[in-house]
């Protein structure tokens, strides 16, 4: 995905799979060391263009003895088979559930061979079954094994972030072929005080053999690398990554750059990890010619150690992310046109004159069905502490809203048939997000800066007070003990839940018409402090200030050079 401005001609086939991906998915994991507030986070954005945004919700179930469970895959609605229902299974709110377990996922491919098509367990029910049945990260490293060693596993190869209140781990597999049934894996818990961050390229290289605190890994995970001739050497030289998904120009240009820039984000350009044991620091501009593609040689951190401590805001904001200020900044090349716009349309490469040239891929992407950023608080007692912010459509112009995982119900406006990609709801969140940023495409740098504060303002409301307040009123439910205390909290939750969602679901529709109105026709109404639009002094519906911005320095240049006529030449 290489910028315009600086494109390079590459190969055909440099352009393998890692390329094409637009569907590509980014986490980033933060360890309760590293945060702000003591709590583990993960954050995920669920990028397709065949995905739609809504919230997934289950409420905890006792089954008989004998029950059995239909297995839909997650991303293709495809029946894949059934499996033995367990006797009580979690409630779950997105990829969260009541015991505070977080679960999320990017695909990386790995080796096509590897995908077994009998397999029942795809790596989407393999996240929400698992946070039906497990309460901690270990549970569900030790679930997913299960599971998918049991019933085979159809999908592609995976990367999951795992967290619970204490732990949070990164976690590489693949499947083993239509020959044999289950997965090959490695986890890797990320040391506390550190972050991670994957995004569709296997992560985890070499790892530590002797050290099940901190690792742990699939006892054929060498031998069956062996076998199937995708390693040869001494076992303390085995690479989970180039044995099972060996990085290309794509993995690192449109997979390894968004982790880098996530990183480089929250670590203000400097990266602190562990080498052979000792705590190094470089600058993050050491791995650019990794991450642009150029120099594949060496690898990037697998964990890193923040600035300072991660708040939930920042976190939110680095799912924002296009590149900004570094040699990939999608605004800055004449694919954005007059208005900066940090985005290229599919497919993501073109042909020109014989050769093959691709666009960036960012951490922030139009093709987003759901985005959140997920919060273990282990201070809190569950029912309070599993908080989950929810968000719809592309995170650069869109919203997140708290939802406690202890809640009775989901919001309307994400509620799962509320709407679906080929049917319009005005009810849906998903829809009226996709209004407001589709509307921002057209005018980015004029209309998203909007969006974006009035983004702001609510996420800054509920992060930096509204939520701890909330937090305070349930505390004092749950204190008082017993069922009733709970059955209480859990009616508080659910009704601020809902209340937060619906009341910034009305505020977005006004935002929508605010936006037809201001930016009609490419131009800029002026509008008083109280938001009101500014008038003539004869009629209140006429403008009084009606402004015309200009295209960006860099496209009128690029203008003027292919094809300009000055007005001198005319």
């Amino acid at each position: 995905m290489r910028r315009i401005s600086s494109i390079l001609a590459v190969a055909s086939i440099v352009l393998i799979s890692a390329m094409q991906r637009a569907d590509a998915c980014t986490n980033v994991i933060v360890t309760k060391g590293a945060s702000a507030d003591g709590s583990c986070m993960v954050t995920y954005a669920a990028d397709s263009h065949a995905l739609y945004g809504e919230l997934y919700f289950h409420k905890a179930a006792k089954w008989k003895a004998g029950s059995w469970l239909d297995i839909t895959e997650w991303d293709t609605y495809r029946p894949t088979g059934k499996i033995a229902q367990v006797p009580y299974t979690f409630q779950t709110v997105g990829n969260m559930n009541e015991h505070q377990l977080i679960i999320a996922e990017t695909t990386w491919g790995g080796r096509e061979e590897l995908a077994d098509p009998n397999g029942i367990m795809d790596y989407g029910s393999l996240i929400y079954i698992t946070l039906q049945r497990a309460k901690t990260a270990r549970e569900a490293i030790e679930t997913i094994v299960a599971l998918a060693n049991e019933y085979g596993y159809p999908s592609e190869g995976e990367s999951f972030s795992i967290a619970d209140t204490e732990e949070a781990w990164v976690m590489d597999l693949v499947g083993k072929g239509e020959s044999e049934k289950g997965i090959v894996w490695v986890a890797r818990r990320i040391p506390d005080g550190y972050i991670c961050s994957h995004a569709n390229q296997c992560r985890i290289t070499r790892f530590p053999m002797d050290d099940p605190e901190n690792c742990l890994f699939a006892p054929d995970v060498i031998s069956f690398a062996r076998e199937h001739g995708y390693f040869e050497g001494e076992d303390a030289e085995f690479s989970f990554r180039d044995a099972y998904n060996p990085l290309d120009f794509g993995g690192a240009r449109a997979c390894d750059a968004r982790a880098w820039s996530a990183f480089n984000i929250l670590c203000e350009g400097q990266f602190t990890y562990m080498e052979n044991g000792v705590e190094v620091t470089r600058p993050a501009m050491d791995w650019i010619e990794y991450v642009m593609g150029h120099d594949l040689n060496g690898e990037m951190p697998l964990f890193v150690k923040p600035a300072k401590k991660v708040t939930v805001k920042a976190l939110a904001d680095v799912m924002r992310d296009h590149f900004e200020g570094t040699p990939m900044d999608m605004t800055q090349d004449i694919g954005a046109g007059g208005n900066a716009l940090p985005y290229r349309w599919r497919p993501m490469s073109f042909e020109w004159e014989g050769k093959t040239y691709v666009n960036e891929r960012a951490i922030a992407t139009q093709q987003t069905g759901f985005w959140f950023v997920a919060q273990a608080r282990g201070w809190l007692p569950d029912e309070i502490g599993a908080l989950l912010w929810f968000g719809v459509d592309d995170a650069a112009t869109s919203y997140l809203t708290p939802i406690y995982a202890c809640t009775n119900e989901v919001p309307e406006c994400f509620q799962v048939g509320n709407g679906n990609l080929l049917k319009y709801s005005p009810t849906s969140a998903f829809w009226l997000c996709n209004r407001v940023t589709n509307a921002c495409y057209k005018m980015y740098n004029q209309m998203a800066p909007y969006v974006q504060a009035e983004a702001n303002a609510f996420e800054n409301a509920q992060m930096g007070g509204a939520v701890q307040a909330q937090d305070e009123k349930l505390l004092k439910l749950y204190g008082k003990g017993g069922k009733r205390a709970l059955r209480k909290v859990r009616k508080a939750a659910t009704a601020y839940s809902v209340d937060t969602a619906q009341k910034q679901f009305a505020a977005w529709q006004k935002l929508d018409e605010i936006l037809l109105v201001k930016f009609m026709d490419g131009n800029v109404k002026a509008q008083n402090e109280d938001g009101t639009f500014k008038h003539t002094e004869y009629f209140e519906g006429s403008p009084a200030e009606i402004g015309h911005p200009h295209y960006t320095d860099f496209w009128k240049k690029a203008v003027a050079l292919f094809h300009g006529t000055t007005v001198e030449q005319r």
